[in-house]
């Protein structure tokens, strides 16, 4: 679809599709006469081969089969999980362990994946000493029994995929997203791209503030949205590595700019682990820009990092 805006050297363009359980969006301005049906389809092959290698959900996925793959033989690789799992292993590492992309078996024990739901079978081990990368043959060994999973990443990188897609067209304006996960870039010919940051409400959607987007990317990860309820009572999808259950820290959510959505994404997930203290400390030192939503009794207190 496209619509002519007041300027008449550009056009607003805005694609999208299933993927990931969700859909991408891509909205941008250009010249005309661009072929948006080969740019459709480009965008979804970009996030179609992320879901493809990535998928928790998709038993024959990559890293379906990665997961099942014997101890000590090494598994080539494609280049988008590559590059996945080597910035999981790197932000896991900055954290100290707050990012760890090695809680597949965990995930599945609280019912958040399609993992059989119960306790664990093995001891949890952590990402860092579970893999053995060969950077040359671009291969994994695993070390030790281990379920990866990449729900905390992957979105992230299909929407730095994304953009990486329209630039290669050429374009200079854009913004694309998943399921609220956002990358931009310029911005729109009558200024900033706005986004709307979310109010931590259960079952409901209601917006908390605005920010304004050029140049970065942009991440939530958050307590509201995915949940489950075990005798009566609610638990987040975001799990403690630390401890291998569902976070309970009163952190509502955690929001994070960067300059890449593959960051902005295991950020989001690392920080909300870490909390108030630890999480905006290391935010500094890394040089992100951070949202806190904390929640104290009926109420939110926000607190943010490097904005």
């Amino acid at each position: 679809m496209k619509t002519f805006t007041e300027s008449s050297a550009l056009v607003r363009y805005s694609l999208s599709g299933p993927t990931m359980g969700s859909r991408f969006s891509a909205v941008f301005f250009a010249a005309a006469g661009l072929d948006t049906r080969a740019i459709q389809a480009e965008l979804q092959a970009a996030v179609d081969r992320v879901d493809g290698q990535m998928s928790t959900w998709q038993p024959d996925s990559t890293l379906m089969r990665l997961n099942r793959a014997p101890l000590g033989e090494w598994f080539d690789l494609p280049d988008e999980l590559y590059q996945v799992l080597l910035a999981g292993l790197h932000v896991g590492s900055l954290s100290h362990g707050a990012f760890d992309i090695a809680l597949g078996a965990q995930v599945g024990a609280w019912g958040f994946s399609p993992a059989p739901a119960g306790a664990p079978e093995a001891p949890r081990c952590a990402a860092a000493a579970a893999l053995t990368l060969d950077r040359e043959r671009r291969a994994v060994r695993k070390e030790a029994e281990v379920s990866l999973d990449l729900n905390g990443i992957a979105k992230g990188f299909g929407v730095d995929q994304l953009a990486r897609c329209l630039e290669r067209h050429g374009t200079q304006r854009y913004l694309v997203g998943i399921d609220g996960e956002l990358r931009a870039r310029g911005e729109k010919p009558d200024g900033p791209w706005r986004v709307a940051l979310e109010k931590p409400e259960y079952g409901r959607r209601e917006v908390f503030a605005s920010l304004e987007l050029a140049d970065t990317a942009i991440a939530t990860s958050g307590d509201y949205r995915h949940w489950r309820e075990r005798d009566g009572q609610r638990y987040s999808h975001t799990l403690d590595p630390y401890s291998g259950a569902p976070l309970h820290n009163g952190i509502a959510s955690v929001t994070v700019l960067a300059g890449s959505c593959l960051y902005a994404d295991a950020w989001a997930t690392a920080l909300m682990v870490l909390g108030i203290e630890r999480g905006a400390r290391l935010a500094q030192e890394q040089g992100l820009g951070a949202v806190f939503l904390v929640r104290e009794g009926e109420h939110i207190r926000e607190v943010t990092v490097g904005l």
